[in-house]
């Protein structure tokens, strides 16, 4: 089994944690989520123009350009993190232009390199997805791709062909960490969701709270959490990694304390 296939086998749904590298003490602050109990991490690849983010993670890319981040600084984060951490998966989450300007192939290859487990692409919609996705595939890596309230029955079939590790349902018609989605309106989206393919179906998108978490993990296989924990990233520096412990500790307990 896959990193990510033993993340979503466990007797409880997954929790996915998101913070942005190159933001604050990166290795130090993936090391606390890891800490806390986190199933899956994703690793944000800073970028000008992060057009799915709301203002947390906007700024921490900001801070992360600012201190001079680049896409090697963000592989070597990486390299290192499976040195420390040989079995937790690690998702690289960004756009487009830092994964495909060297080539797909080369993306592709130094994932490989780095001990990446899979890789989701926001601004790369499925169906012009004629060489990114086919060079991760190719080498091993999953595509992880994103469903929204507003992918309908027509279109998911090309959401999920080519998919792989797990599929990311964004909750909200909107960008990251603003909104909510009425608990209602998510369980029957990944009702249908399930309904469609067999890779697991994690939840994110504006869940913020212990409490929210919960609510999710009774009907999803994993919950992702990003703008609440870049938050603290951002009031904390480099106090960051103990809050980013303890908050990820009470969101995991919450969503393992519910599914019981």
């Amino acid at each position: 089994m896959t990193r990510l296939q033993t993340a979503f086998s466990q007797p409880h749904p997954a929790f996915v944690a998101f913070i942005t590298a190159g933001d604050g003490d990166t290795a130090a602050n993936l090391d606390a989520l890891v800490a806390g109990g986190a199933d899956v991490i994703e690793l944000g690849m800073p970028f000008t123009d992060p057009m799915a983010d709301g203002p947390a993670i906007q700024s921490a890319n900001l801070r992360s350009l600012g201190k001079g981040t680049t896409t090697a600084d963000v592989f070597q984060v990486t390299k290192d993190f499976r040195a420390r951490h040989p079995d937790t998966p690690l998702i690289l989450m960004g756009y487009a232009n830092p994964m495909i300007r060297r080539g797909p192939e080369w993306f592709a290859s130094e994932c490989v390199k780095a001990g990446v487990d899979g890789v989701i692409c926001v601004d790369i919609p499925p169906e012009e997805d004629g060489e990114l996705g086919p060079a991760l595939r190719d080498a091993g890596i999953a595509p992880i791709r994103l469903a929204t309230p507003t992918t309908d029955a027509a279109r998911l079939p090309q959401v999920l062909e080519g998919s792989g590790g797990f599929l990311y349902y964004v909750s909200v018609a909107g960008i990251t960490g603003l909104q909510q989605a009425a608990q209602s309106s998510i369980e029957e989206a990944v009702a249908k969701l399930k309904a469609a393919t067999d890779l697991p179906v994690a939840v994110g998108f504006g869940v913020r709270t212990p409490e929210q978490a919960a609510e999710i993990a009774k009907v999803a296989d994993g919950v992702v959490v990003g703008s609440a924990l870049v938050d603290l990233v951002g009031e904390f520096g480099d106090e960051a990694p103990a809050k980013l412990q303890e908050l990820t500790e009470r969101l995991v307990a919450a969503m393992r304390d519910l599914k019981q």
